[in-house]
């Protein structure tokens, strides 16, 4: 048995959930693709994949073996543009993870200009809310605003996003116009939190050594940042967000800017990827280009 390629026989089966789809892609039959996953599964002493009628996954110990499977053949591929600089000759994956905030209002716009001068390279981008695991998914990296946990990875620190709070003009219509952080009982906030359950914070204004905390009422709590936004327009209440993700809300009017004297923290922008003493070229020049234009847009 060839190992490399029974590896690669079996991440193409592990993304296709399919067999016959994996077979196809290849270019070869399926029965060599079930033979080789046969042979692994004898090799390794486990059962990497189970298999339905309808659908093939994986196993805990597939997925295990899957993203190891990932960082070898990542290694691999590497090894071939080692010593190759040059941007026509990186080829190769990307993995990284961000929020659909930053994905689609900073980086998406700007990412042909990356593939362009690397045609080699593919980009994987995973983006929600909540945080992937680096080593766990079989990511190159990932963008965190916010303040870190200690995670054991590698930070490079990109900015700062500096923080505005908004409305919609509807409820400024209803609700006035709250001139200090004391007013706002009688207003409404839309709150934000990661995991559901959580109780919210309040209204949060940082007087540039401390952040200081104002308990305020909200009938809608989310954890997504584009409904957050989408919650604040439909004039459910006030939010506090990185004032580059509302730029064009605040341009179009559809978000007014209020309490502006009043400012929450200023929220750290970082990249983090994993410990090697040697990061693969490919991944290189993604962060290094990340990071210039996550920078134009933080402080």
């Amino acid at each position: 048995m060839d190992k490399i390629q029974a590896m690669q026989v079996f991440v193409r089966v592990a993304e296709a959930n399919s067999f016959t789809v994996a077979a196809d892609s290849l270019g070869i039959p399926k029965g060599s693709v079930s033979r080789q996953i046969q042979a692994l599964e004898k090799n390794t002493g486990t059962r990497l994949l189970q298999r339905t009628t309808r659908r093939v996954c994986l196993t805990r110990d597939g997925e295990l073996y899957y993203h190891r499977c990932l960082e070898l053949l990542g290694m691999l591929e590497d090894m071939d543009t080692l010593f190759r600089q040059e941007p026509s000759t990186l080829n190769g994956t990307v993995r990284a993870d961000m929020s659909v905030a930053l994905a689609t209002g900073f980086v998406l716009p700007r990412l042909p200009e990356f593939l362009q001068r690397y045609p080699g390279l593919r980009v994987e981008l995973s983006s929600s809310d909540s945080q992937a695991d680096l080593i766990r998914d079989g990511l190159d990296c990932v963008v965190r605003a916010g303040e870190l946990a200690d995670s054991g990875m590698m930070v490079r620190h990109i900015g700062y996003h500096r923080m505005v709070n908004c409305a919609s003009p509807d409820y400024l219509a209803r609700f006035g116009l709250p001139l200090s952080p004391q007013a706002l009982s009688q207003h409404t906030m839309v709150h934000y939190t990661q995991y559901l359950g959580k109780p919210p914070s309040g209204f949060e204004y940082y007087d540039g050594k401390k952040s200081h905390y104002f308990p305020v009422p909200g009938a809608l709590t989310v954890n997504s940042t584009e409904t957050y936004r989408a919650a604040c327009i439909a004039g459910l209440g006030i939010i506090q967000v990185p004032a580059g993700s509302v730029k064009a809300l605040l341009a179009q009017g559809a978000l007014l800017e209020v309490l502006a004297d009043y400012p929450a923290r200023p929220m750290p922008v970082s990249l983090l990827y994993p410990y090697r003493r040697n990061v693969p070229p490919r991944v290189q020049v993604f962060m290094d280009w990340l990071s210039g234009i996550l920078q134009e847009y933080t402080d």
